[in-house]
This record gives structure tokens, C-alpha cells and sequence, in this order.
């Protein structure tokens, strides 16, 4: 990640979108889905005052939930900042300095504390930490960063040497994937969902129908 802002930005807008899947009742454990995009500004974002962009979804979930003004990344690297935030640690007590080491995937992470909690979690999307993931009951990930276009996803209960092609366009496909794991998953449980976007990491490749825009 080039700024400190970049994922404090797309937290709001993931981590906080628990009221809109939880029901009314009082003892019902609120369902999360934790959406992060990749690697972009906060100018990039309407309800943040930018006048270049309209992100009118995003401004919603803010309006509805909660704004942040004031927040600090403790590493602002990619692939180490995702480390932080799953583990909730320091980069120099997670063992994830740099883009290009290996996660330790035996360290607890906030995932496997969902699990242990009774919640079902899944990880669609972007992962760049290497190692396979743990703590997930499902995950379908790009090997490193992806491709914009007919990516290779690697999926839980197969080899982790081995990966299929998704045709189409990588930000359709894992919203796709994150939809129907929605649809398909054990209602009798509360869920954990983390949906990892590419974009709008460089190269800035994006469907025709987006020539306009």
C-alpha cells in the first residue's frame, strides 16, 4: 500500500457492514462481511469530499454506519498491512516485514477466533500473504496479486500447488463467488465473510463498458 490512509479508508465499509445482514432479534449474533479494496486514497472516495468521484454505495454504508477521520496504518506495505489487520499484531511480532515473506499460518488470527466463537468464515479474493490460509471453513483465492482478467483461483480442499482459471473480469468474479457463498452457506450459523478486492491496484485494466467512464 503507498499511503497510511489506503485500507483505513475501506474499513468502514467492510468491517462495518454487520447491521445490514444481522436480524432484529436481540440474542442474534450479527453476521459480518469485511470488504477491502486495494490500494487506493481516500480522495478516491465521495463521502470523503472528493469532487472527483462518486462512490454512492460506499457513501451509503458511511451514512448508515461509520466514518474514519482519524486513524493511523501501523505498515503501510501491502502484503504486511493485510498481516496486521488479520492477525491484529505488529508487523515485528507477526513475522511479516515485507512483500515477499511467508505468513506464519500457525499464529492465531481474527478468523479463527470467529471460528472457535461458533461463526462460519470464508476468504474470497486476494490473499498475497503466501501461505495457505487457515481459519477459514472456505476460501478461494488469487495466487499473489491476481489477474484483472481470467485469473487463477486457488480453492480450499484442493492442492495448494494447483490453482483453476475463472474467466471474466476479477472484480465480477469474486463478487459473484462472495454471493453465492451467501447463498450456499449453513443459515444456522453466523457468518464471517472476508471479500478481498484487486482493485483498483495498478495496472488499472478494466471491462470495456467502463471505456466511458
Amino acid at each position: 500500500m503507498k499511503s497510511t490512509l489506503i485500507q483505513i479508508n475501506l474499513i468502514f465499509f467492510g468491517f462495518l457492514f454487520v447491521c445490514f445482514f444481522s436480524c432484529g432479534h436481540k440474542k442474534q449474533r450479527p453476521n459480518i462481511i469485511f470488504i477491502m479494496a486495494d490500494d487506493h486514497a481516500s480522495h478516491a472516495i465521495s463521502s470523503y469530499g472528493s469532487s472527483l468521484i462518486s462512490t454512492p454505495n460506499i457513501d451509503r454504508i458511511a451514512n448508515e454506519g461509520m466514518l474514519f477521520n482519524n486513524c493511523f496504518n501501523v505498515n503501510s506495505l501491502c502484503a504486511p498491512s493485510r498481516a496486521t489487520l488479520i492477525s491484529g499484531r505488529y508487523s515485528q511480532h507477526n513475522g511479516f516485514l515485507r512483500n515477499g515473506d511467508d505468513f506464519d499460518s500457525l499464529q492465531t488470527t481474527f478468523p479463527k477466533l470467529m471460528q472457535k466463537a461458533g461463526y462460519q468464515t470464508a476468504l474470497i479474493g486476494k490473499w498475497h500473504l503466501k501461505s495457505q490460509p487457515t481459519g477459514f471453513d472456505y476460501y478461494s483465492v488469487v495466487p499473489g496479486q491476481g489477474k484483472f482478467f481470467d485469473s487463477p483461483f486457488k480453492e480450499k480442499n484442493q492442492p495448494w500447488d494447483s490453482s483453476k482459471v475463472v474467466k471474466g473480469y476479477l472484480t465480477d468474479i469474486i463478487t459473484e463467488m462472495a454471493i453465492s457463498w451467501i447463498e450456499k452457506r449453513d443459515q444456522t450459523k453466523p457468518f464471517c465473510l472476508l471479500v478481498h478486492h484487486k482493485a483498483p491496484h495498478t495496472p488499472h485494466h478494466y471491462p470495456k463498458e467502463y471505456d466511458s467512464l
